[in-house]
């Protein structure tokens, strides 16, 4: 009880202090606070997949790319629509894609289903790079808008959300007990009657307009998109990189990773003016954390002593006991 009180204590003295730091920090440092808030949900997105569900997927960038070009579209002329307008419109379509895409490729796993969906993501690059209505290689202009603090507010709304519907969907429920049998033992869970097929793709979806939400916040800061800077694979490399540094399957490691990464780059990139560097940073990461953290830097602040009871194990408990309840 202790240790959730101070839980709660540490959330709300660092959600205070983030509600503060418009006031206390320039222009500057608030865009790369906005930056990092991005990135956190980002790896926060993959991580929901990638660690909660065993399926590492390699075209994530595909889910942020098609928010991003969603809100460009319609925000352009002859639609004209407010920027508030075009995020439901965005999370419609991803998921759409989501399913539809989803469905089959869930069926592969390892390296087949992160081959499958990494040549979605590279579709998406050709098709919007073709296509005239997408602006082609030339990509697309979004109406300015000079505020700082909106789009420093909405990447923290997004990104608290996104680790709000993590907590209570993953940690705290029966489904996020389903997502982790079927990543342990999916021959098992399936045993158990859990409909592996439907919690992959609910998975899959979730995880999918989470990262068109923030593709679509991205388009507007920066006002201008084409294929490469919102479809890439180096967005969905960094994605993966932060959540393995940080702690992959945990609620707090992409957070960790995703801002410790890209507080490196912008640091990179202020002090010498290129970020060539940090290809070659990302790959020691990499180096270091399968070496010396396989569990990641959340991996550090895990309680010792715990039993090794498998999370399969756990879930096999409390479901049956949940099922036996239900029959009384």
């Amino acid at each position: 009880m202790k240790a959730r009180w101070l839980d709660i204590l540490f959330l709300g003295a660092l959600l205070f202090v983030l509600v503060l730091l418009p006031l206390l920090v320039n222009n500057y440092w608030l865009r790369i606070a906005t930056g990092a808030l991005m990135w956190a949900g980002l790896a926060c997105s993959w991580n929901m997949l990638g660690g909660y569900a065993g399926y590492i997927n390699f075209g994530h960038s595909a889910f942020f790319g098609l928010g991003a070009y969603v809100t460009a579209l319609m925000m352009v002329d002859p639609l004209g629509l407010p920027f508030a307008a075009t995020i439901p419109a965005g999370i419609a379509v991803t998921a759409a894609c989501a399913v539809i895409i989803g469905a089959p490729t869930l069926r592969l796993r390892g390296a087949y289903f992160a081959i499958a969906t990494w040549a979605f993501a590279e579709v998406l690059i050709q098709f919007a790079t073709v296509m005239e209505f997408t602006g082609g290689i030339g990509g697309l202009s979004l109406p300015p808008f000079l505020n700082e603090r909106f789009f420093y507010f909405a990447m923290l709304m997004a990104a608290a959300l996104t680790y709000l519907v993590t907590w209570a969907l993953f940690e705290h429920s029966r489904f996020g007990l389903k997502v982790k049998a079927l990543r342990d033992h999916e021959p098992a869970a399936e045993a158990m009657g859990i409909n592996t097929s439907l919690v992959k793709l609910q998975t899959f979806v979730l995880s999918a307009v989470t990262a068109s939400v923030f593709g679509a916040i991205f388009a507007y800061w920066v006002t201008f998109i084409n294929p490469k800077s919102v479809f890439g694979g180096d967005i969905t490399d960094q994605m993966v990189v932060m959540v393995l540094l940080g702690g992959l399957g945990t609620l707090w490691g992409p957070a960790i990773g995703g801002v410790a990464l890209f507080v490196v780059n912008r640091l990179i990139w202020m002090y010498w003016g290129d970020t060539a560097f940090y290809i070659a940073i990302l790959g020691a990461a990499i180096v270091l954390v399968v070496l010396f953290l396989p569990n990641g830097i959340a991996g550090l602040f895990a309680k010792r002593g715990r039993g090794s009871v498998s999370v399969l194990g756990k879930a096999v408990e409390k479901l049956v006991g949940a099922g036996e309840g239900d029959r009384k």
